[in-house]
C-alpha cells in the first residue's frame, strides 16, 4: 500500500499545474458561468474528469490515462448577423496519455499527449477538422517531501502546446512552488501564479491569476453577412481572483472561485485561423464551483 500511495504522489507530481484542467486531479467536476452582466453573452461550462495512474516495471516510471469532458454553451441575446444556434452547444473530449521517468539529480522527465475533438457538432458525427492536439514536455525536481530541505520547494520547466485552451499556441511551462511558513505557500510562473493561506488542515484561500478559454471548430462553417465563412470559434482569457477550498477528508475537496476578468477575447476565425468576427467579451466575473479527488 505504501508504495502505491508512494506511485500516486509521483504521478500527482508530474501532472501538477500541466494545463488549466488541473490534471493532477484523479477525478473532477465542476462548473464555470461568466454572467451576461452588461455584456451580450452568457457563458457556462460543466466539466468532468478522470486520470488513472500505472506503475511500469521499470524503476520510477509511470504511466497515466485519463479522460476529460466538457459541455459549453453560449447564450447570446443580440441578433447578430449570422445563426447563432450553431454556436450555441460545445462538446470536448480529451484522451491524456502521459509517461514520466527518473532523471539524473532528482529531475524527472514529464511528457504528455493529449488527442481529443472539440466541436459544435452540428453534423452529428466527428470530422478530422474537429480532431485537436495536444502535448506537454517538462523537467521536474521535487523537493516537497525532502527532510533535507529547510523550506518544501518544487520546479518545473518545460514547454506547452493546447490546441483547445484559448491559447492556440505553444507556451513556456514555467511553476517554482515553495511553503515557506506552514501556514503560506506560493507558485510562481506561467501559465498560472498564486499565494496559498493554509488556515486550518481543512480550510485554505488562494490568491491566483491564471489563463483560460477555449477553441472549437464549426461544422460545415457559419456565414457571416451572407459572406465571410466562419471555420472555428476562440475564447481566451486572464483572470484573478480568490479560490476557497474545504478538505472533507484528505482527499475529497470542495471549492468555488470568484475571478475578475482582466482581458477577455471571443472571435469567430476562418480557414486560416485569422480573426474575422469579434464577439462580446466584456463580461468582466468568472465563477466556478466543484467538488476534486485527489491524493
Amino acid at each position: 500500500m505504501k508504495n502505491l500511495k508512494y506511485s500516486f504522489l509521483i504521478c500527482v507530481v508530474f501532472i501538477a499545474n500541466f494545463s488549466f484542467a488541473q490534471l493532477s486531479d484523479l477525478a473532477k467536476i465542476d462548473y464555470t458561468i461568466l454572467p451576461r452582466g452588461n455584456s451580450d453573452i452568457e457563458y457556462s461550462r460543466i466539466r468532468g474528469l478522470f486520470n488513472y495512474p500505472i506503475e511500469l516495471k521499470k524503476e520510477g516510471s509511470y504511466l497515466l490515462l485519463g479522460l476529460d469532458y466538457s459541455n459549453i454553451k453560449l447564450v447570446m441575446d443580440d441578433n447578430p448577423s449570422f445563426d447563432k444556434e450553431t454556436i450555441s452547444d460545445f462538446q470536448l473530449l480529451d484522451l491524456n496519455i502521459a509517461y514520466t521517468k527518473l532523471l539524473k539529480n532528482d529531475w524527472r522527465l514529464g511528457v504528455r499527449l493529449t488527442p481529443g475533438f472539440s466541436s459544435n457538432l452540428t453534423a452529428n458525427d466527428l470530422s478530422l477538422e474537429d480532431v485537436i492536439i495536444s502535448g506537454d514536455v517538462v523537467f521536474i525536481k521535487d523537493k516537497k517531501k525532502d527532510p533535507n530541505a529547510k523550506k518544501p520547494w518544487s520546479l518545473i520547466l518545460g514547454i506547452s502546446y493546447s490546441g483547445n485552451r484559448g491559447f492556440p499556441y505553444p507556451l513556456p511551462f514555467i511553476s517554482y512552488y515553495r511553503k515557506f511558513h506552514p501556514k503560506w505557500s506560493y507558485n510562481l510562473g506561467i501559465p498560472k501564479t498564486n499565494l496559498q493561506y493554509h488556515a486550518s488542515s481543512k480550510h485554505r484561500f488562494k490568491l491566483y491569476a491564471e489563463l483560460d478559454g477555449f477553441t472549437a471548430n464549426l461544422q460545415h462553417g457559419i456565414l457571416i453577412d451572407s459572406t465571410l465563412d466562419a471555420e472555428s470559434i476562440n475564447m481566451s482569457l486572464i483572470l484573478g481572483g480568490l479560490q476557497y477550498e474545504y478538505h472533507f477528508t484528505k482527499n475529497i475537496q470542495f471549492y468555488a472561485r470568484s475571478s475578475y476578468i482582466f482581458s477577455s477575447s471571443v472571435n469567430l476565425r476562418d480557414e486560416n485561423k485569422d480573426n474575422i468576427e469579434a464577439l462580446d467579451s466584456s463580461n468582466t466575473l468568472y465563477l466556478r464551483t466543484g467538488i476534486r479527488l485527489k491524493i
